[in-house]
């Protein structure tokens, strides 16, 4: 995933997973119960070569180092057993290698393993590689972790530590656990201090050396008008967690002092969040200050906002532009949902096509029309892809060059083996995409690959690929997967229930009495890629 993708519509779930991931999670820490113990209970559940795992560890030593009498702290990794014996983990081999040389250190030498773990963290790439000088540099026992690393030890480390993440479904690195409850607040060292020491009761002495909280003041520059834009009140709290001082004062668009602030901040879209210069004094700047951008004398958060307030809102019954033309009747609202044709019976999906959640939405097509077909109806569906075009004529998707060639091979497969094209994209959605020949599942699936390599090679591909992606990008659609029902009614889902239950709001067909068995459904968490 990208540090930081510009979405071409403001929809806060995705602001939150792309700017708050290894940041924020759910929950505030203030919500951990008190506890009258010796220790607080600290569950880590990371992948060692994670960005965001690695952040958390680092931020986590120094807080051990004044305060781990009082800390039971427990670093555990989140991998898979393919067989017995063989592991795999998101970054490949060197993960699951790395993984275990920190298990055995924390085995073998319980009071300095964070010392390797830190020093391994400098230089996450080098991982497993570095364990080794890592371990000689502080003092630890070199010869009784490389017998553990080396041998059957290690493997039994990673599978009962695989088994720990497993029973708490810890999928995200990093996931806290703090006393047994989820752990959502601020990931820097005084967020983990804070907390720590809010656990207790009756409070170690250590807890009293905390600093107090930067104070950090922040604007929200929103307009009532905008409906979806009142939902990024939400991101106030996650910045909370970020800034425990933070100070926030709202203002509306439509009042004058609104008005001046958007032409001061030299802005075009709504909502801004509006920092002044306290915010690099913060204790979460670190974390934010690459989404920053000047604005006038602040500096603007960046979260994808859309909302242009100069500009005709297409169902308020308002001429919001004084141009004599209401709604749908004005040139700014052609695209938009609530003005677009409806289309009965229409199902438009639209991806990237080597997003692991767009994968599964090709899943849940296949099984939401094969509900259908069986009742004996057959739907006008179409699959549409998500990606730019570059003024040269080049291309750009979030997972690289080679998600733009499997977007046009699809685009060719549709064009020249449109009856096998669906059971194509299906082969590669289920079997994987990057790194495995797309000849294997055309021959499976009848494709013509000879015409379908000549459309690829030509010209045809990549014109089909230019006029395809038109349609998401007028219509701002920049989350894989996305839905449209009859041409205008836009829903997310990756399981063949879902789409069948947001189709058959609009539709009145055979199969939406169905449920569409667990078997069928897609197997991982909601989200997408944007």
């Amino acid at each position: 995933m990208k540090d930081l993708i510009k979405s071409k519509a403001y929809v806060v779930p995705v602001i939150i997973i792309v700017l708050l991931v290894g940041v924020v999670l759910l929950f505030s820490w203030l919500k951990t119960p008190n506890f009258d113990g010796d220790k607080v209970k600290l569950d880590f559940y990371v992948m060692s070569q994670c960005p965001y795992g690695t952040q958390v560890e680092d931020a986590i030593k120094p807080v051990l180092d004044k305060i781990g009498d009082h800390v039971d702290f427990n670093l555990e990794f989140i991998a898979n057993e393919i067989t017995e014996g063989q592991f795999n983990s998101l970054h490949g081999q060197p993960e699951v290698l790395g993984n275990i040389a920190q298990l055995c250190a924390a085995k073998h030498n319980p009071d300095k393993y964070m010392e390797m773990v830190v020093c391994m963290n400098a230089n996450a790439r080098a991982i497993p590689g570095n364990w080794e000088t890592c371990a000689e540099t502080n003092d630890l026992n070199v010869e009784k972790i490389e017998e553990c690393y080396s041998g059957e030890e290690g493997k039994e480390l990673l599978r009962e530590s695989i088994e720990k993440a497993d029973a708490v479904n810890a999928q995200g690195s990093p996931t806290i656990f703090l006393n047994d409850e989820p752990y959502s607040g601020g990931r820097g060292e005084n967020d983990f201090f804070r907390a720590i020491c809010q656990a207790f009761e009756e409070k170690p002495e250590a807890c009293n050396d905390i600093p107090e909280a930067v104070k950090v003041k922040l604007t929200l520059l929103n307009d009532k008008r905008c409906k979806e834009c009142q939902a990024a009140t939400g991101l106030i709290s996650q910045l909370k967690s970020l800034f425990p001082g933070l100070e926030v004062e709202a203002l509306d668009y439509m009042t004058e002092e609104g008005k001046a602030l958007y032409e001061s901040s030299s802005a075009t879209n709504l909502p801004l969040f509006l920092f002044d210069n306290s915010v690099t004094e913060g204790e979460g700047y670190q974390q934010v200050k690459q989404f920053l951008t000047p604005a006038g004398d602040l500096l603007s958060l960046q979260v994808g906002a859309n909302f242009d307030p100069k500009k005709e809102i297409c169902d308020n019954e308002i001429d919001d532009t004084d141009n004599g033309k209401v709604d749908c009747e004005d040139d700014n609202c052609k695209e938009d949902f609530v003005c677009r044709e409806e289309k009965e019976g229409n199902l438009q999906l639209f991806i990237m096509s080597d997003c692991p959640y767009g994968r599964k939405g090709v899943e849940a097509l296949k099984g939401a029309l094969d509900n259908f077909a069986e009742a004996g109806e057959t739907l006008d569906y179409e699959v549409h892809y998500i990606a730019s075009e570059n003024p040269d004529g080049s291309f750009n998707s979030l997972h690289g060059q080679y998600e733009v060639d499997e977007n046009i091979i699809q685009l060719c497969a549709n064009k020249h083996s449109e009856e096998a094209w669906l059971d194509y994209i299906y082969c590669r959605s289920t079997k994987g995409v990057k790194g495995k020949d797309w000849k294997d599942c055309a021959k499976e699936t009848s494709v013509d690959v000879e015409a379908v390599q000549a459309c690829f090679d030509g010209t045809e591909g990549k014109a089909l690929h230019s006029e395809d992606i038109k349609a998401a990008n007028a219509l701002g659609i920049g989350a894989s997967p996305t839905w449209l029902s009859n041409n205008k009614y836009k829903f997310s889902g990756i399981d063949a229930e879902t789409v069948k239950s947001n189709f058959c709001q609009y539709n009145d067909v055979g199969g939406c009495e169905n449920v569409i068995p667990v078997s069928t459904t897609a197997d991982v968490p909601a989200g997408a890629c944007s």
